[in-house]
């Protein structure tokens, strides 16, 4: 279903309840203080969005919106902080340059893009919304997708990591699970679906993913039960960043042998390793209070802020100061990283599918 169909059909719905709003940028640098806390920098470039408290470790027994004072989410009691990594253009000749983002339809003039954030009880095309969920707790964080992953087998245990091709602003239909192998006119769109099953006990777990778990059968969409080790049924987390992949569409630029030329600030060329970060931050029962009403996106209640507001929580000051390719080409990705291709890749070949 085209998305602008999607919206008029969910706004005329008569109950529902689906969280959606956009979040400006609140800072592009190298931290990460869910896989490597404390590490200054930490190995690759992220664009992080949310509340004003991130930083280098922050640690668990943290209280976010105590700490923060603002945010670049559109709902102002939201310090959840939310964090994918950068996207950059691999020219011919070898240098990188970072592929600038975009707001999502309806959301123009946030900072930097940012990205779209959901929470759902039930699938994004169901208009009902009914399931009953239960928020997250305070010092929840959680991890998806592989960094490591070169190959379509090793990205499939992470369900629902994939790609946009878009033509225009409402594209949503061809989801790959790869970089596209083509130019994109608008640009192309990242979706990060989270795991839905809490264990009911832990806040993180080492990997930060063992806490969190699919379905037992089925999946999100076909409301497949939550395994018995997982018996807490939770929303699903859902971001969306688009890449606005418009000013490389010049053949000339690509690869001689036409082969994509976007590589993740990691070194993927891929994209199988496509992942995301969240860190649950909301105020008080501000969440569970939105996902107990019946409502949709903007429409949920709770206290709002304009785009103008989000952007005045924007530009947080770096504590990494270094070149990442924002206005100008970079001779190598930040952090030094290569190009691979594929596994463990010892040298820059073509990627083929």
């Amino acid at each position: 279903m085209h998305w602008s169909a999607f919206l008029t059909l969910a706004l005329t719905a008569s109950s529902n309840a689906l969280i959606r709003f956009q979040c400006s940028q609140l800072v592009v640098e190298r931290l990460d203080p869910l896989v490597t806390p404390g590490q200054v920098p930490s190995p690759h470039v992220h664009q992080i969005v949310g509340g004003n408290s991130f930083n280098a470790s922050m640690e668990p027994e943290k209280d976010l919106p105590g700490e923060s004072t603002c945010t670049t989410c559109q709902f102002s009691e939201d310090f959840s902080n939310y964090w994918t990594a950068i996207l950059y253009f691999r020219a011919r000749n070898g240098t990188y340059k970072r592929v600038p983002q975009l707001a999502n339809a309806g959301f123009e003039g946030a900072t930097g893009g940012g990205m779209t954030v959901y929470y759902m009880q039930d699938p994004l095309y169901d208009t009902a919304q009914k399931s009953k969920v239960q928020a997250f707790k305070p010092g929840f964080r959680m991890f998806m997708g592989d960094v490591e992953a070169r190959t379509k087998a090793e990205a499939a245990r992470f369900r629902q990591l994939t790609y946009t091709c878009m033509s225009d602003a409402g594209s949503r239909e061809h989801e790959t699970v790869a970089f596209p192998g083509h130019k994109c006119e608008y640009g192309i769109m990242t979706s990060l679906r989270f795991p839905t099953c809490w264990d009911g006990v832990n806040l993180d777990s080492p990997n930060h993913m063992d806490h969190m778990s699919y379905p037992e059968s089925g999946t999100f969409e076909s409301a497949g039960p939550c395994p018995a080790t997982h018996p807490v049924r939770t929303s699903q987390v859902m971001f969306e960043v688009i890449w606005d992949t418009s000013s490389f569409n010049d053949p000339a630029d690509w690869p001689e042998d036409g082969s994509q030329p976007f590589v993740w600030s990691f070194g993927d060329a891929t994209g199988y390793a496509n992942h995301g970060d969240y860190v649950f931050g909301w105020k008080d029962q501000s969440l569970q209070n939105i996902l107990d009403t019946s409502c949709y996106a903007a429409s949920c209640g709770g206290k709002q802020q304009s785009i103008a507001d989000m952007n005045k929580c924007a530009g947080l000051k770096r504590t990494v100061e270094e070149d990442i390719g924002v206005d100008n080409w970079i001779a190598q990705l930040p952090g030094g990283h290569n190009v691979e291709y594929t596994k463990n890749a010892k040298r820059e070949v073509p990627y083929t599918a």
